[in-house]
């Protein structure tokens, strides 16, 4: 990959520790419901589903801080949770979430060889109070709301390729889900695959330019 010019990073589940910040929104929320992992599930899939609805063309788009009020509203309903206040916090937990032990320090060793920029489904103000809250430090940070779309639509990794300014090969799409590389290639860009905990693993089929246990193996193929 020496002909790299510009990385760019998925956001959520990838530099992100999302179900961990989810289920401590949760816990905070409704702590007395036993079965997080049902709850968890619950506001991931409502996420997913209204995600590729937008994709299809079968709702508007909506950002990020719409879909996760109206996950917010169905956990608690499933938790019995009245009270307004607690409601309107855990729409925010996904501005919380930590970051994995290797993000930050990876992204700041990459940041010294290469322009990195963060690309996200998160809103624009949400993906502000996220790369805060977990202390990711970019060259730049993009939302998909900029392009009025939920990646993998083609139209969000042309915002990428915009800000990079070079051709759409130079550019390295880092994931932790194999659709969301797929996008990437699709749209002519370079993909590694950065394993996690959660996320999307590639099937036997995908063709990627890197596959990585973690991001110190991916920093250390890069600036070698």
């Amino acid at each position: 990959m020496d002909d790299i010019e510009v990385i760019v990073f998925d956001v959520l589940g990838t530099l992100v520790d999302e179900p961990s910040g989810l289920r401590a929104g949760i816990r905070e929320a409704a702590p007395h419901f036993d079965d997080v992992d049902e709850l968890i599930a619950l506001w991931s899939r409502h996420v997913e589903v209204e995600q590729q609805r937008i994709g299809q063309g079968r709702r508007a788009y909506a950002n990020s801080e719409v879909i996760d009020r109206e996950a917010a509203q169905l956990v608690a309903d499933r938790a019995g949770l009245a009270d307004p206040a607690a409601v309107v916090r855990l729409a925010t937990a996904e501005q919380r979430l930590p970051a994995w032990d290797d993000s930050v320090a990876g992204l700041e060793r990459l940041a010294r060889k290469y322009p990195v920029i963060g690309l996200s489904n998160a809103s624009r103000a949400a993906l502000l109070r996220l790369n805060a809250h977990a202390g990711l430090r970019w060259h730049q940070a993009l939302s998909a709301e900029s392009a009025s779309a939920c990646k993998p639509a083609p139209e969000v990794y042309q915002l990428a390729i915009d800000a990079a300014g070079c051709p759409p090969e130079r550019v390295l799409m880092v994931a932790a889900h194999a659709w969301d590389l797929r996008g990437a290639q699709a749209r002519g860009m370079r993909a590694a695959y950065v394993q996690r905990p959660v996320g999307d693993p590639p099937t036997s089929s995908d063709t990627f330019d890197g596959y990585f246990n973690g991001l110190d193996e991916l920093v250390a193929a890069v600036t070698a």
